[in-house]
């Protein structure tokens, strides 16, 4: 528990929330967060309320989109709000280089570089939601536009369901 709180990639995580409001904590979770599935059971809370932080790549560019662990991003609604044909999934190497986090516990927050920020709008139905902080058992809960406000994030509709439920 307390090596993970140790880990640079937790400890950048702490410090963006600490500059940008000193009441959030990150938490230790004893169980993984590494799929929103896991978080969801770990927290006992929806799974749409987990944020998935996932970097797009286009053309030469990054593109970090945040989204609720009950929707899928939608590529090609990605493709029309950014105006470009190529738009696909990050590798692992990538993620790695452009965020400084590695696939599993990627945070919105205290990323290597400045990439543009797309926030899943479906997040509007939660008051909290919960994000990675930078190692797959940590993660910090955060009222919807607090996150919206630390990311400078912009709000669009980037998703799809994940699985429809009749």
């Amino acid at each position: 528990m307390e090596d993970i709180l140790n880990k640079e990639t937790v400890q950048r995580v702490i410090k963006a929330l600490n500059d940008f409001d000193q009441s959030l904590k990150v938490e230790i979770l004893n169980t993984s967060a590494r799929t929103a599935q896991e978080a969801a059971s770990s927290l006992k809370c929806e799974v749409g309320a987990i944020v998935k932080t996932l970097l797009l790549r286009t053309d030469n560019n990054f593109i970090l989109c945040l989204v609720a662990g009950d929707k899928k991003c939608s590529l090609n609604k990605i493709k029309k709000i950014i105006n470009k044909k190529d738009v696909s999934m990050a590798n692992a190497e990538q993620v790695k280089t452009q965020t400084g986090f590695s696939i599993g516990g990627v945070s919105p927050v205290a990323n290597s570089n400045r990439n543009k920020i797309f926030i899943d709008s479906s997040f509007s139905r939660f008051e909290d939601v919960y994000a990675a902080a930078g190692h797959p058992n940590s993660i910090f809960k955060i009222n919807y536009k607090k996150l919206i406000e630390l990311t400078k994030g912009k709000e669009e509709d980037i998703t799809q369901w994940e699985n429809l439920k009749f």
